[in-house]
């Protein structure tokens, strides 16, 4: 009997891709992998309908588990499915299908001290994908690494005359902003898997899409590699995240209950990956009423003392869709 023949166990498995903001970084938590590769991974459990009603009730559960945090905002992102994410070509017997979701929270000292005995530690998440931070203007990495590489992966197919070829473009136009297109902050997902596709990061390679040599530089930075296709997790969660926070007032699930508006501008660039300018983001915020002040102040930020605001709780119930409007869209 062939092996694709063979019967196939089917587990069902939870991924948490639990975001965080700190210092002006977005962070990913990320769990040690007892095969001792050394690649992060996401928080990651079976689901056991045994045990938990819901997928959700099983997250929470898994990831306090293993990461000694309680979480707060969370949302379905999308299932994971596809042959071979976790398993070798030519190997039979389980395959995992993943449920990602996205988590929102804000960790202080002591929860950050619990992770750390839990084995877990925030990373961020531009060190995975690292074309994605536009906060200092275009990355480096694009034109230098990124563009060229696509350029030979579209020759080739130019090479091989196959019918691919004006969809590769279109493609990289789209993805990247190229010629009249704008950069899209919300395309990450489809950055992401364009160079899967061209076998231009190391999960490419991992998975038998092409040899390590063209990656072996170590000047060629695609960033930071994760276990299975967790990556691919990261890059949706941050696409969805980046389009959320235009409609939903989720930015201040990241953010402290009083603040400034120079921390939360610092917050919405984190996310978005975007440089604002500072009166252009407060007549943004003032415009959307997500905001009111709380008659404090703070000499915190080591300069004048700046007044402290608080979110608006009451435009849930005045607006249908509260965000802050910021990017390409």
């Amino acid at each position: 009997m062939p092996a694709d023949a063979l019967p196939m166990t089917v587990e069902i498995g939870l991924n948490a891709a639990v975001v965080s903001v700190a210092n002006r970084s977005p962070r990913i938590l990320a769990v040690g992998d007892e095969s001792g590769d050394g690649r992060d991974g996401l928080p990651f459990g079976p689901f056991d309908p045994d045990r938990h009603r819901t997928f959700e009730t099983s997250l929470r559960e898994r990831v306090e588990q293993q990461t000694a945090l309680d979480l707060g905002y969370i949302e379905q992102l999308y299932t994971f499915g596809d042959r071979g994410r976790h398993r070798s070509p030519g190997e039979t017997g389980l395959h995992v299908v993943s449920v990602g979701y996205l988590a929102l929270t804000r960790p202080d000292d002591e929860s950050t001290a619990r992770l750390t005995e839990a084995g877990a530690h925030w990373r961020d998440w531009y060190g995975y994908l690292p074309w994605e931070d536009w906060r200092q203007g275009r990355p480096t990495v694009i034109d230098q690494h990124i563009l060229p590489a696509l350029s030979t992966w579209e020759t080739q197919a130019r090479r091989n005359e196959t019918s691919g070829l004006p969809l590769r473009r279109t493609r990289i136009r789209l993805a990247f902003g190229l010629d009249d297109f704008p950069w899209d902050e919300e395309r990450v997902l489809e950055r992401y898997e364009l160079l899967y596709e061209a076998g231009l990061v190391g999960e490419a390679v991992i998975d038998g899409r092409r040899d390590a040599d063209a990656l072996s530089h170590p000047g060629f930075g695609t960033g930071q590699m994760m276990r299975h296709d967790h990556r691919r997790i990261v890059a949706t969660a941050i696409a969805r995240l980046r389009g959320k926070i235009k409609y939903r007032p989720v930015i201040f699930e990241l953010m402290p209950p009083e603040f400034t508006l120079t921390e939360l501008q610092s917050t919405v660039e984190a996310i978005s990956g975007r440089h604002l300018h500072k009166q252009n983001f407060r007549r943004l915020v003032e415009g959307a009423e997500l905001v009111e002040p709380t008659g404090m102040l703070t000499a915190a930020t080591g300069g004048r003392p700046a007044a402290l605001f608080r979110f608006r709780r009451q435009i849930l119930d005045e607006r249908p869709a509260p965000g802050l409007k910021v990017g390409g869209r």
